[in-house]
C-alpha cells in the first residue's frame, strides 16, 4: 500500500488580522468499494471521510467528505490570523485512522 502522507502550505509569518491562504493536500489511495478482487471479492471502501483544521484549538473548517471524493484530497481556504499560533490539519480514514499535520506562524 502506498504511503498515506499529508502536506500542508501555510506561510511562516503573517500580520496580526490578515487573511492568509492555506492549501493541503494528502496522499492517500482511495477506494470507492465499488471494485472487486482478482477473486471476485468487493473490496472494502476506504475514503478520507473527514478534513478539520484548527488555529490554536480553534476549528477553521470542517468537511465531510462523500465517496465520490477523489483520491489525493486537495482543499484551499483562506483564514484570519489574529495572533501567533499552531495551525493543526486533520484527516479521518474511514478505518479510523487520523493523519495529522502542524504547521507553526508568527507575527511579524
Amino acid at each position: 500500500m502506498a504511503k498515506i502522507k499529508p502536506r500542508v502550505k501555510v506561510p511562516s509569518k503573517a500580520e496580526a488580522g490578515e487573511v492568509i491562504t492555506i492549501k493541503t493536500l494528502i496522499s492517500h489511495p482511495m477506494e470507492s468499494g465499488q471494485r472487486k478482487d482478482k477473486s471476485g471479492n468487493p473490496i472494502p471502501r476506504k475514503i478520507i471521510n473527514k478534513f478539520v483544521a484548527s488555529f490554536n484549538g480553534q476549528e477553521v473548517i470542517s468537511a465531510d467528505l462523500a465517496p465520490a471524493v477523489s483520491s489525493n484530497p486537495y482543499f484551499q481556504f483562506e483564514a484570519k490570523v489574529p495572533e501567533a499560533g499552531e495551525f493543526l490539519f486533520q484527516w479521518t480514514d474511514d478505518d479510523g485512522s487520523v493523519y495529522e499535520a502542524k504547521k507553526k506562524i508568527k507575527i511579524g
